[in-house]
C-alpha cells in the first residue's frame, strides 16, 4: 500500500492528516509542494486542485482532510 500526502508548511489540515495517519500506524510519504513547485504543478495537472492536503493511495486521490475516505480506500 503506497500512501503519499501532498502538504505545505503552514497548513493545519496537513498537520491533522499527518497526525491521523501516524496515530493509525499508517506509513506515508510526504511531499511538501511549497518546497517543490514542480510537484505542485504536477499535482494541479493530475487532480485539478490547488488546495492541500491531497492524498494519493495506490492511484486513488482524496482531496482535503477526509479520514473516512482514507479509511475506506485503505479498507481498514
Amino acid at each position: 500500500m503506497s500512501v503519499t500526502i501532498y502538504t505545505t508548511t503552514r497548513c493545519p489540515y496537513c498537520d491533522m492528516l499527518k497526525n491521523f495517519l501516524s496515530e493509525k500506524g499508517i506509513a506515508f510519504n510526504e511531499v511538501n509542494v511549497e518546497k517543490n513547485p514542480a510537484k505542485m504543478q504536477k499535482l494541479i495537472s493530475t487532480t485539478g486542485q490547488m488546495g492541500v492536503p491531497q492524498t494519493e493511495i495506490n492511484g486513488e486521490w482524496i482531496i482535503g482532510f477526509d479520514p473516512y475516505s482514507i479509511m475506506a480506500v485503505l479498507r481498514i
